[in-house]
């Protein structure tokens, strides 16, 4: 799939901000942990959900959207705890998984997982983390074997505050004899949203948000409604979209709660930002100064946001430096810019680069690496002059709902070039499911 982008116009308008991709997957995979029915509203249809919900199928689970963006899941009928190694390799979140089947059935095999090539994401936390609470961790060719017939409740100090490591654990402890303290958790939104997702589930857990999370084991979750919340860094790729355009965007303003450290950095750069009568708007400047920036977990400047911000300097009065924190690969995508004309200078470490601003970007053929450099490239493309082919899009549908769509509502003059079709009919409901109780039947082997 192929995104072309006729640059130059700057965007105006109001755009809708869908549900959290970052919250909705760990949610998902959290409806295994009871035989009831879940729905599940405002979540995002997009290639890494539809990737998701194959997998809850592939373990028997029913799950369909039955409206726009409320999904209806009851993983009474799952009869397997194998992720199958083809969607195990495409998204890292598949790996959610292992905490809930871990903690209702006590096993889970499932491969390393995949998804954007960024550098190394290891697993190791969750994996600890579950050893911790009594599970035994196995290796048998490409899968770990987890098996545990009873978690038991433990202090648990996380090695670092991993967003996944921390949902994967505070599933686990739902339904684990006694009371687990997790240390060092991720104070990240997605986590408070998980987590407000299983205290509506009648799950027990104190200190969400914060780095010290208590959870008191339950022995039984049921099932509930939930209202995923928006998408922060949806949100924050449409507000520098209208600083790189010279524009002006509003959106909702919930938002803006979660997007501190974006918000400061664009006032730094000049942009105006307002937060008023339940908008969060962006209005670029005359001249769009230069800023610098360092990644870092929430609070801080959010990783998934740099390559975006990154391009946006390049139309920057100045120099700008960014050092990337979290992940070691993650600066690939300069070079792609570079074939835009931009002048970004990264480092031997590939983790910082010096960007050398202002450069005409001109219109190219550029190729998208994982989804937030992608959605960066058509930043680049709206910015430039000419036309701009962003190749291997299909990365931007892992991560963005009807990106080009909203982005034609804005203004943009851009198009999808794709003859692929949805492949996933069952989801949105077209052929029935029977949602009865069958006898439950537990498959081990690889």
């Amino acid at each position: 799939m192929t995104i072309v982008i006729e640059g130059k116009r700057p965007l105006f308008g109001h755009v809708q901000i869908g549900g959290a991709k970052n919250a909705a997957l760990p949610i998902i995979a959290a409806t295994l942990l009871t035989a009831d029915d879940c729905l599940i509203e405002n979540v995002p249809y997009i290639e890494d959900i539809r990737n998701m919900v194959r997998v809850l199928h592939h373990l028997g689970v029913a799950a369909r959207f039955e409206a726009p963006n409320v999904l209806r899941i009851k993983a009474t009928r799952i009869n397997r705890a194998i992720l199958p190694l083809d969607l195990a390799r495409k998204m890292r979140a598949s790996f959610l998984i292992v905490g809930p089947l871990l903690a209702r059935f006590g096993q889970a095999d499932a491969p390393h997982p995949g998804g954007c090539a960024i550098g190394t994401r290891p697993v190791s936390v969750d994996l600890k983390a579950f050893q911790t609470l009594g599970a035994e961790v196995g290796m048998d060719a490409d899968y770990y074997i987890i098996k545990a017939p009873r978690l038991k409740g433990q202090r648990i100090f996380l090695d670092y505050p991993s967003h996944t490591g921390t949902e994967n654990v505070l599933m686990a402890a739902c339904l684990a004899e006694g009371t687990t303290i997790i240390e060092n958790a991720s104070i990240e939104p997605e986590v408070v949203d998980l987590a407000g997702f299983l205290s509506a589930m009648g799950a027990r857990i104190y200190g969400a948000g914060t780095s010290v999370i208590r959870v008191d084991g339950v022995p039984r979750l049921h099932g509930a409604v939930y209202r995923v919340m928006p998408d922060r860094m949806e949100a924050g790729t449409f507000a520098l979209a209208a600083l790189i355009t010279g524009g002006r965007v509003s959106m909702e303003g919930a938002v803006a709660q979660w997007l501190g450290a974006l918000t400061g950095k664009m006032r730094e750069a000049g942009a105006t930002v307002t937060v008023k009568g339940g908008l969060y708007e962006v209005q670029a400047p005359d001249v769009l100064r230069p800023t610098d920036i360092q990644t870092y977990p929430y609070p801080g400047f959010p990783t998934d946001l740099q390559a975006p911000y990154t391009t946006t300097m390049t139309q920057a009065n100045g120099n700008s430096s960014v050092h990337e924190t979290m992940y070691d690969d993650r600066l690939r995508y300069a070079y792609e810019l570079q074939k835009m004309g931009a002048q970004i200078d990264v480092s031997g470490s590939g983790r910082t680069a010096m960007v050398h601003g202002p450069t005409p970007l001109y219109g190219a053929t550029v190729s998208a690496l994982d989804i937030r450099s992608g959605a960066a490239l058509v930043l680049a493309g709206l910015a430039a002059e000419g036309v701009t082919e962003v190749t291997n899009a299909v990365y931007i549908d892992r991560g963005y709902e009807d990106f080009v769509g909203k982005l034609r509502g804005l203004g943009a003059a851009i198009e999808r070039r794709d003859s692929s079709v949805d492949a996933c009919p069952v989801e949105r409901g077209e052929e029935p499911i029977d949602w009865g109780v069958v006898p439950y039947r537990m498959e081990t082997s690889v």
